[in-house]
C-alpha cells in the first residue's frame, strides 16, 4: 500500500493523569500501546550529509494484513515532511527492527513460526544500500522460541539480543562481521512464580532485553513473571549469567513491558501491559539491582474501559518521559525529576487512530512518531521540548498494521 499524505488529523482534547501511588484499592487496569520503529539511512550519492534527512523504516505485521514487510520512508526533520520510497524488503512478520551501530546493516524479528520446521520465529539481517536505502537480506536464523517480539544490540554492537515472548526465553547471537547473524552464544529460559492473571500469566513471557549503559548486565522484563531479570553479560563471548540478585519483581499482576533508562543509567521505568502503570526505579550499575520509587497510572482519572499499555520513551533531552495505552489509544506525558528519578504527571493526548503499539522520536526530537496498528497508520506530531507537550494536530501516513520505527541517522 503506497504511503499517502493525509490531511492534519486533530489530536487535540488533553486531559490531565493523576499523580496517584497505586494501591490495591486505586489500582487502575489499562491497555497498552503498540510501537513501531523508524529507521533513517544515507542520504543519495552526490548530495552532502545533511543531518535534517533521513530514512524511515517501518516494521508490520503481514499475516492478515496487506503488508508486504519492512517499509521505507524519506523524512525531512526541518519541515516534518514524509513521503513514501516503497517497500525495503519483503518478509513476514517483521514485527520489532533494530540498526546497527555501524549504520550498515538492519535486524528484524520475524513474529511467526517459520524457522526450525515451523515451531519458532526467526531473526533477519539485512544489508543496507547507501544510496537508495533498499534491503537486501543476507541470512535468517531461528530466534530459538516462539513469537519474538524484542531485538537489540549490546554496546559493541558484536551481540544481538533476542526476547522471545510466547515461549518465555531469551538469547544471544555473535554478529559476523559480514553483518550476518551466527549460531547463538547464549540462551536462558525463564521460570519462576507465576503472575495471579491465569489468563495472561499462564506461563513465562519474555517482553524485552538490553544492555546497560556499561555493557556489565543485560535486563529483561518478563510480563508473566511479574520480574525484571538481571544478567551479568560477558561481552568477551556474548553469555548471559544471573546476577545476584537475579530478578527484582514488581507489584503482581503488573506485566511488565518495556524498560526505559535515563542517559546516566541511575533511573529505570518500567510500563507494565496489563496493569497501564509506570514504575519508577532506582538502579544500582555496581550491584546491577532496582530500588522502587514510585507506580503511577497512564491512564486519565475515571477511565475504566479496556487498556493494554505498550510502549515507554524518554525524550531526547531526558526532561520527560512518555507511555502509550491501547484501548484508550493515548500518550501519557509525565516531567521526570533528574535528581529523585520520580514521575509529575503532565496531561496526555489522544493518538488519532487505534491501538499505539510503539512511538519513537526522530533524532532531532522535535517530532514523535507513533504507530497506530489497527488504524493502517503513523501519526506525526511536534512535542514541544520546553512543555513535553503534543501539538493538538498532526500529519498521518497508511501504513497496513505498522508497529515498529527506527531511525538512521546520515553518515
Amino acid at each position: 500500500m503506497p504511503c499517502q499524505l493525509a490531511r492534519p488529523v486533530p489530536v487535540a482534547r488533553c486531559y490531565n493523569f493523576s499523580a496517584m501511588k497505586i494501591t490495591r484499592r486505586n489500582f487502575l487496569t489499562v491497555a497498552g500501546l503498540a510501537a513501531l520503529f523508524i529507521c533513517f539511512s544515507v542520504p543519495s550519492a552526490g548530495q552532502p550529509a545533511e543531518q535534517n534527512n533521513y530514512f524511515v523504516y517501518v516494521g508490520t505485521y503481514t499475516e492478515k494484513t496487506q503488508s508486504k514487510g519492512i517499509y521505507e520512508y524519506r523524512f525531512d526533520a526541518t519541515n516534518g515532511n514524509i513521503s513514501s520510497v516503497g517497500v525495503a524488503a519483503e518478509t513476514v512478520n517483521p514485527s520489532f527492527l533494530a540498526m546497527h551501530p555501524s549504520g550498515k546493516y538492519l535486524y528484524a524479528v520475524n513474529e511467526a513460526a517459520i524457522s526450525d520446521g515451523g515451531k519458532h520465529g526467526a531473526v533477519s539481517a539485512f544489508s543496507i544500500d547507501p544510496q537508495t536505502g533498499k534491503l537486501t537480506l543476507l541470512n535468517q536464523v531461528s530466534s530459538l522460541g516462539v513469537d519474538p517480539c524484542f531485538i537489540s544490540f549490546d554496546k559493541t554492537g558484536k551481540y544481538a539480543l533476542v526476547a522471545n515472548y510466547t515461549s518465555g526465553n531469551v538469547a544471544v547471537f555473535p554478529v559476523m562481521p559480514d553483518g550476518k547473524v551466527g549460531k547463538e552464544s547464549s540462551f536462558v529460559q525463564d521460570s519462576g512464580r507465576l503472575g495471579p492473571n491465569t489468563k495472561r500469566q499462564e506461563g513465562p513471557h519474555a517482553h524485552f532485553i538490553v544492555t546497560t549503559a556499561d555493557n556489565r548486565y543485560a535486563v529483561e522484563s518478563d510480563l508473566g513473571l511479574d520480574e525484571i531479570l538481571v544478567y551479568k553479560f560477558d561481552a568477551s563471548n556474548g553469555t548471559l549469567i544471573p546476577n545476584d540478585p537475579p530478578y527484582f519483581r514488581i507489584k503482581p499482576g503488573s506485566g511488565p513491558r518495556h524498560i526505559a533508562f535515563s542517559a546516566d543509567d541511575k533511573f529505570a521505568y518500567v510500563v507494565s501491559e496489563m496493569g497501564s502503570t509506570v514504575t519508577a526505579l532506582r538502579f544500582d550499575a555496581k550491584k546491577g539491582s532496582f530500588k522502587e520509587l514510585q507506580a503511577i497510572s497512564t491512564l486519565p482519572p475515571g477511565y475504566t474501559g479496556r487498556n493494554d499499555a505498550a510502549e515507554i520513551a524518554i525524550h531526547p533531552n531526558g526532561k520527560f518521559l512518555y507511555a502509550s495505552n491501547r484501548g484508550n489509544d493515548s500518550i501519557a506525558i509525565y516531567a521526570i525529576d533528574s535528581k529523585k528519578g520520580t514521575l509529575t504527571p503532565q496531561g496526555g493526548m489522544p493518538t488519532g487512530g487505534k491501538e499505539p503499539r510503539h512511538f519513537t522520536f526522530d533524532p532531532s526530537g522535535k517530532f514523535m512518531f507513533i504507530e497506530n496498528q489497527f488504524s493502517d497508520q503513523i501519526v506525526v506530531t511536534r512535542v514541544n521540548p520546553e512543555t513535553g507537550a503534543l501539538s493538538s494536530s498532526a500529519q498521518t501516513i497508511q501504513v497496513p498494521s505498522a508497529v515498529c520505527l527506527i531511525f538512521l541517522a546520515p553518515h
